[in-house]
C-alpha cells in the first residue's frame, strides 16, 4: 500500500494564501522525491514544484517563484506547499507525486518522473 493524500485546497481571494499538504501511508516518505503538480481545466499539467528526499534540492516553476514554497517533514511523513499571493491563474487542481530515490539532489519537475500520485486538492483563487 503506497498512498498520498492531498489536503488543504479551498476557495480563496487573489492575493491569500493557502498551504497544501501531502501526506503519505504505507510508505517512508524520506526515500522519496516529491513533486507538485497542477492541471486546470483545458491546460496541460504542469509542474509546479518539487524537493529532493531531503530537502537538499528545490525546484519551481516560473510562474510561482518568489510567491510558493515546497517544504517536507519527514518525521511527519509530509510534504508541504505554501502559496503565497494566489492569482486567478493559480486555480487548478493539485497533486503531489514520488519518485523513490537515493539522491538528496535529484528533483525533477516532469510528471513522467513520477509513477506514484495522489487524487488531489481543489485550489480555486476568485473573488
Amino acid at each position: 500500500q503506497l498512498q498520498l493524500v492531498e489536503s488543504g485546497g479551498g476557495l480563496v481571494q487573489p492575493g491569500g494564501s493557502l498551504r497544501l499538504s501531502c501526506a503519505a501511508s504505507g510508505f517512508t516518505l524520506g526515500y522519496y522525491a516529491i513533486g507538485w503538480f497542477r492541471q486546470a481545466p483545458g491546460k496541460e499539467r504542469e509542474g509546479v514544484s518539487c524537493i529532493s528526499i531531503r530537502g537538499g534540492s528545490t525546484d519551481y516553476a516560473d510562474s510561482v517563484k518568489g510567491r510558493f514554497t515546497i517544504s517536507r517533514d519527514n518525521a511527519k511523513n509530509t510534504v508541504y506547499l505554501q502559496m503565497n499571493s494566489l492569482k486567478p491563474e493559480d486555480t487548478a487542481v493539485y497533486y503531489c507525486a514520488a519518485r523513490r530515490s537515493a539522491s538528496n539532489g535529484y528533483c525533477a519537475l516532469r510528471g513522467s518522473e513520477f509513477p506514484n500520485w495522489g487524487q488531489g486538492t481543489q485550489v480555486t483563487v476568485s473573488s
